[in-house]
């Protein structure tokens, strides 16, 4: 590889530096550096950051390639700022064995715009019965490290702790998606003010705290690590604060949609707000705000779930759920966080990359930008204002809640390990 150097870049928002990259490592950071022969990137001013990382992605391949590939959805994460993605376990058939996890993560390797790493699921087939092989896939050449049935609550309270304890034995984690099941029957939206006037099944937020609090419960129990797939509720912020407060290890996420989006956006009944958990209250959403800025929620996880068109241009009561999100998590986050004075960029580098690949044990994204680490890296036009055009996307799937909303901030390169996945705003 030549090398390459990123001249003027405001690292993690500070003042403009260069920075030399070499192969696949950073050679240098500084003022007023030179390489002979090296290509130069004039970065003017714009903000670089470590290769974002999303603990929470939904590549649909096998089974449902018309949804998205795992060329498609990488393609879409390097155009939103991502180097590596987990790719969630909810495929057909499920990632629940050694064989199939290995399947995600060699169509990752051969690809190649971000690192793929498979999560496995906690149960056999996402049914909530019996425990997968969790110990095969952790030992298979993928390293599953992070298990969770996501799409379904693992239930049953005597599965969830056999889980937890057998991950606890390779330093593993369930990511548990919270939705109590009886509670959520025949449910189309937040349970609220507009469901009722909507005449719309509503979807109570203690379905989702209820199996916090037990999680937080029986992982202190235990003496294992849960981590909470995309918290929604003010309720469920003060949860996981007073689980943090007595030293159990938990940690949550939210999602860029649930940072942004309310309830109210229902009333449209247009089947693209329709998402699960669903978007809840502006009172919700400037909790999580707060939340995720005093670092009660850890990480930002994009939850991008990818639908072909007829799934949701229909009835909304027929209407899968979902919202696609690698392509827009950035620019919601520096809508939401950044602008309104919450989180400075070395907050976002934190949230979107080193805490996420220090949950999911993954080596060598998350790292520092600085000499001697791996060059994975994103430089974000920050003063960039535009309208969402999901025509543009790389994802295969175009049902983003943000079309024809301006938004801030344009990913104009992305490197994996020094190799350009981005430049100009352009695929490589």
């Amino acid at each position: 590889m030549s090398k390459i150097l990123i001249r003027g870049a405001k690292v993690l928002g500070g003042a403009p530096q260069d920075v030399l990259i070499d192969g696949e490592t950073i050679e240098a950071v500084g003022g007023g550096l030179s390489a002979e022969g090296a290509e130069v990137i004039e970065a003017d001013g714009k903000i670089l950051l470590p290769g974002l990382v999303d603990l929470h992605t939904h590549l649909r391949e096998p089974g449902r390639e018309d949804s998205e590939t795992v060329l498609t959805g990488t393609r879409a994460a390097a155009s939103g700022g991502f180097t590596a993605v987990f790719a969630m376990a909810n495929t057909f058939p499920v990632a629940d064995t050694a064989g199939v996890v290995e399947q995600v993560y060699r169509l990752g390797k051969d690809h190649g715009y971000c690192d793929v790493q498979p999560i496995g699921a906690v149960t056999v087939g996402l049914e909530g019965k019996k425990l997968a092989e969790l110990g095969a896939m952790h030992e298979s050449a993928a390293g599953v490290t992070v298990f969770s049935d996501d799409g379904k609550c693992v239930d049953d309270a005597v599965i969830m702790r056999r889980a937890l304890e057998y991950v606890k034995a390779f330093g593993g984690v369930v990511a548990q998606h919270a939705q109590e099941p009886r509670l959520t029957e025949g449910a189309q939206m937040n349970e609220g003010i507009v469901s009722a006037e909507l005449g719309l099944g509503g979807w109570p937020a203690v379905a989702e705290e209820s199996i916090i609090a037990r999680d937080v419960l029986l992982a202190e129990h235990v003496g294992s690590r849960v981590h909470i797939c995309h918290l929604s509720t003010a309720g469920s912020v003060e949860i996981v604060r007073w689980a943090k407060s007595r030293g159990i290890d938990v940690t949550a996420e939210v999602t860029p949609h649930h940072l942004l989006l309310t309830d109210e956006l229902v009333r449209s009944y247009n089947p693209v707000y329709k998402v699960n958990p669903p978007l809840r209250t502006e009172r919700d959403v400037m909790a999580l705000r707060e939340a995720l800025a005093d670092g009660t929620i850890d990480i930002v996880a994009t939850d991008h779930a990818p639908h072909p068109h007829e799934d949701k241009d229909c009835e909304w009561a027929a209407a899968a759920m979902g919202m696609v999100g690698l392509e827009t998590a950035l620019s919601v986050v520096q809508h939401t966080m950044v602008e309104t004075g919450l989180l400075d960029w070395a907050g976002v580098a934190d949230r979107m990359s080193a805490t996420p690949a220090r949950i999911g044990s993954l080596a060598g994204q998350g790292r520092p930008i600085v000499a001697g680490e791996p060059a994975n890296l994103t430089l974000l036009d920050s003063a960039y204002r535009g309208e969402v055009d999901p025509a543009g996307f790389a994802s295969r799937s175009r049902n983003t809640p943000y079309e024809g909303r301006e938004l801030p901030g344009r990913v104009t390169h992305t490197f994996l390990r020094g190799r350009a996945t981005v430049v100009d705003g352009k695929l490589a």
